[in-house]
């Protein structure tokens, strides 16, 4: 039996970060985009790497985690990060239309989430896991340019919301293991670092208002562990290609997920 290295199921919880959007900047390569994607990861690892301590092997811990990890920059995790660390040199802040694009563009990847799962039998253990966000940010959507601001005129979806819908429509077509990736790092990022986020423009665009795209009825750290489990029960049945695969799949999330946070970011620096 394989000991249970320090459990991070938080590693990918940096799929939509932005810790510090109003004083970090990025230049305009899928390197640094990568950067913003990870920065608040070690801060969220270390919330949750004392979860289920005697587990026997972990798929997501004991092979997603080394790979991971070391795309951190050395400031995100001085010890396991191999990244040069950033040096924020940006005081730009997105504004509630900037803040309205990315939840625009969000809801349609985690609409096609759904959608693909739905309608794949080999996923159906994934329906219905309470960590859906379509819904929430449907009504989210609804209630910022109806109530709070109906000046806000919601606008079509983006270029990174579009080109991320089509990717996972085509990458689970390909592979199950790689499609696999993108849904555990969107998922799970959101409970961490996409909290994060919104805490920020909630206090930066809504009077402190929480989104119901932060907010999950019931306890999300059980849908997390159940999820959690449901994924490395279906690693069980993977081939070394395939979970190989999996991991390597992990730089097309941070460069998908950069696009979509490239909302909030300087426009002169995306």
């Amino acid at each position: 039996m394989i000991k249970k290295r320090q459990f991070y199921h938080s590693t990918y919880k940096l799929s939509i970060l932005l810790s510090s959007l109003s004083t970090s900047s990025f230049h305009n390569n899928d390197r640094n985009r990568k950067s913003q994607f990870l920065s608040a990861a070690s801060e969220t690892t270390r919330n949750t790497d004392q979860l289920n301590k005697d587990n026997e092997y972990s798929f997501i811990r004991d092979e997603l985690r080394t790979y991971a990890m070391a795309l951190h920059t050395k400031d995100q995790a001085p010890k396991e990060g191999q990244q040069p660390a950033k040096k924020p040199v940006s005081s730009w802040q997105p504004g509630l239309s900037d803040y309205v694009q990315f939840l625009t563009d969000s809801l349609l990847v985690y609409e096609t989430l759904e959608e693909i799962v739905n309608n794949y039998d080999e996923l159906s253990v994934f329906r219905n896991t309470g960590l859906e966000r379509a819904q929430a940010l449907r009504e989210d959507l609804d209630y910022i340019s109806n109530t709070y601001d109906p000046s806000i005129q919601l606008p079509e979806t983006g270029n990174a919301g579009k080109e991320y819908s089509l990717f996972l429509k085509n990458i689970v077509k390909e592979s199950i293991p790689k499609f696999m990736c993108h849904y555990y790092n969107h998922y799970f990022a959101h409970t961490a670092g996409g909290r994060m986020i919104g805490k920020k423009m909630s206090a930066l665009l809504l009077e402190k208002q929480t989104l119901k795209f932060y907010q999950w009825s019931g306890d999300v750290k059980q849908y997390l562990d159940e999820t959690k489990t449901k994924i490395d029960s279906m690693a069980v049945g993977w081939n070394a290609e395939e979970r190989k695969a999996c991991v390597e799949e992990t730089m097309a999330c941070f460069k998908f997920g950069g696009s979509l946070n490239s909302y909030l970011r300087d426009p002169m620096l995306r």
